[in-house]
């Protein structure tokens, strides 16, 4: 397939439309091979986490897809435990030890309920400074986490990473354009509602009308709200039809069919809006 679009970053700098989750993926062989899978149908973001547990095995198959380290963008996230400027600092350290890599493309905090996120974003920015990432951003972050690192902050997170689906869609949607005013990209993880939703009567029908899979409806959807979403698999079929995306458009009724989905119900995930 054509190489994946490349949406700018509120820094200047690029990343992937589409990435490659690896939530769920377990360490050893299966990350290695799913990853490995991925960047050889050409993915070139690919995310992981500290809490994930896989950073080593993810690292591995980096190291052996034989692509460029300039041409991949590497997303890995700081955990809870970890918040706080000095344990952040050093849990980064860590990170890239087993990721094998010299700097990051993009490092995270993972939750804002953790035990200091103002010191770790303090953290974040002297990575950032420091050249060790080039880009730093959030995930889970409602509007208000995001007001209170801002109110703080000069720099503004290049991106915020939070689950987003069709069926969450009039819950996130104020936080889309929330996002949207402050040029912070909106990565959807779980955008296939961790395939709990891809059968929905609703999607099916949409997806026969262009012939493509309900999982492709739902990414397509996530592209179409500006959205980048991150699918995870480790079937190699559906690693590449994951990323069939960007060769056809739904329409105007389309969009308004599958955003009438949206509940304050659907959540598959954590629910990040109880944390103050």
């Amino acid at each position: 397939m054509d190489k994946v679009p490349l949406l700018k970053m509120n820094n200047g700098l690029e990343i992937p439309a589409i990435g490659f989750g690896t939530w769920r993926v377990k360490d050893g062989s299966e990350a290695v091979d799913a990853v490995t899978q991925a960047i050889k149908d050409g993915y070139r973001l690919i995310d992981t986490a500290r809490i994930y547990g896989n950073e080593r095995s993810v690292g591995k198959a980096i190291a052996g897809s034989g692509t460029d380290r300039k041409d991949l963008f590497i997303t890995t996230k700081l955990w809870n435990d970890d918040q706080g400027y000095e344990s952040g600092l050093a849990a980064f350290d860590e990170s890239m030890e087993k990721l094998g890599l010299d700097y990051l493309d993009l490092y995270l905090i993972h939750w804002p309920g953790g035990r200091d996120r103002k010191g770790a974003w303090k953290a974040l920015t002297k990575l950032y400074k420091d050249g060790r990432t080039k880009s730093i951003g959030v995930s889970n972050y409602m509007i208000n986490h995001l007001e209170e690192l801002l109110s703080e902050s000069d720099i503004v997170p290049a991106v915020n990473q939070v689950e987003f689906h069709p069926f969450l869609y009039s819950q996130l949607a104020p936080l889309l354009d929330y996002c949207a005013k402050k040029g912070i990209i909106v990565e959807a993880y779980s955008p296939l509602a961790q395939g709990h939703k891809v059968d929905d009567p609703t999607i099916v029908k949409i997806a026969q009308t262009h012939g493509k899979s309900g999982a492709q409806v739902m990414l397509r959807w996530a592209i179409q709200h500006n959205t980048l979403p991150i699918p995870k698999s480790v079937t190699p079929s559906r690693i590449k039809e994951n990323l069939e995306v960007f060769d056809f458009e739904l329409s105007n009724r389309d969009m308004d069919t599958l955003n009438a989905l949206g509940n304050a119900d659907g959540r598959q995930g954590w629910d990040p809006t109880s944390i103050d």
